[in-house]
């Protein structure tokens, strides 16, 4: 099919975002049936699987890790108008005050790490995290911020920081999402589905939500009266048609499309054995806090274990509800 330059540009849209996201991709073309694997970089990875934990709305890095001397000195006196004057910051009305860390600091480790008192154990581990204390943002709303963590920008429609890395690695597993998440507490992040979402990047590199409580995933079963030779059959069937589809129009979402249908076929098998939390021993159902069956964050950090131990690259841990306002 011909198109004019206005037709392109009006059907295009954020396609062009992907045209460009591809033309930085490496080029080998995914064979249908496939799981996406991209080439690996030269250089080794000493990481190799991550679960990243976000706890949203958690307390302040300036009350926990981020010591500022200034601010304790200035706590409940007045911000300086350079701070806010000629600017439209949400919440803030009249002249605000200043709060510093309303718990004392000490430093530990050997690295004089500084750390809030309310968390004495810390110190154990002091010497083997990283702390990062070079970046910042103006952005201190939930949603923006949010989206700038996970995506690098505060406007929807940036890729997210595990479709990045799927897009870089590579999946380990063709059995199981290469990049999960899970989300608990008493609501969604307000970032929502974009902090996951794979942006201009193509959509197989998104993440695949799954859940501690029924089905793992919406809708990966097979409905009444399909068994598995039916499904494999009808597979089939999609994927000369999905071909046929590529060869006419070239767009990557058709091979993408195929390639969601052919991993949840596969998941039907592997997904359920991952999930199931009873085969771990008491012991360590107890040491999670876990409770088989129900929906928790403690399930879900079980889950993520269990996942990583079978090579799911990134995974990603979402539990709503920490926010300390008053």
């Amino acid at each position: 099919m011909t198109l004019n330059r206005r037709e392109f540009l009006e059907r295009c849209g954020l396609g062009l975002s992907s045209m460009a996201g591809f033309a930085f991709a490496p080029t080998r073309r995914l064979a249908l049936g496939s799981s996406p694997q991209i080439a690996l970089s030269t250089r080794p990875a000493r990481a190799k699987k991550i679960i990243y934990l976000h706890m949203s709305g958690g307390p302040p890095g300036l009350d926990i890790f981020d010591f500022k001397p200034k601010l304790k000195e200035l706590d409940r006196t007045p911000c300086p108008k350079a701070f806010f004057e000629g600017k439209r910051l949400a919440f803030i009305k009249g002249h605000p005050v200043l709060l510093g860390p309303p718990h004392p600091f000490k430093q530990v480790g050997n690295h004089g790490t500084w750390v809030t008192e309310l968390m004495p154990n810390f110190k154990k581990i002091a010497d083997e995290v990283c702390m990062i204390h070079s970046m910042h943002t103006d952005q201190f709303n939930h949603a923006p911020a949010e989206l700038l963590l996970h995506t690098g920008t505060q406007v929807f429609g940036g890729a997210s920081m595990g479709s990045w890395v799927l897009q870089g690695l590579g999946s380990m597993n063709q059995d199981l999402p290469a990049f999960v998440v899970m989300l608990s507490g008493s609501s969604d992040p307000t970032g929502g589905k974009s902090l996951w979402g794979s942006g201009f990047l193509p959509s197989h590199l998104q993440g695949t939500l799954m859940r501690a409580k029924g089905d793992p995933i919406l809708y990966v079963s097979d409905p009444p009266g399909m068994d598995r030779a039916s499904r494999r059959r009808s597979l089939d069937a999609l994927a000369a048609l999905n071909e046929q589809e590529f060869q006419r129009s070239g767009s990557p979402d058709t091979l993408s499309r195929q390639e969601q249908y052919e991993l949840a076929y596969r998941m039907q098998s592997s997904v359920p054995e991952a999930m199931d939390i009873t085969q771990e021993s008491a012991e360590m159902i107890e040491q999670y806090g876990a409770q088989p069956g129900q929906a928790s964050f403690a399930n879900n950090c079980l889950l993520a274990r269990r996942l990583v131990e079978r090579d799911v690259r990134f995974v990603q841990l979402y539990d709503w509800g920490w926010d300390i306002h008053g």
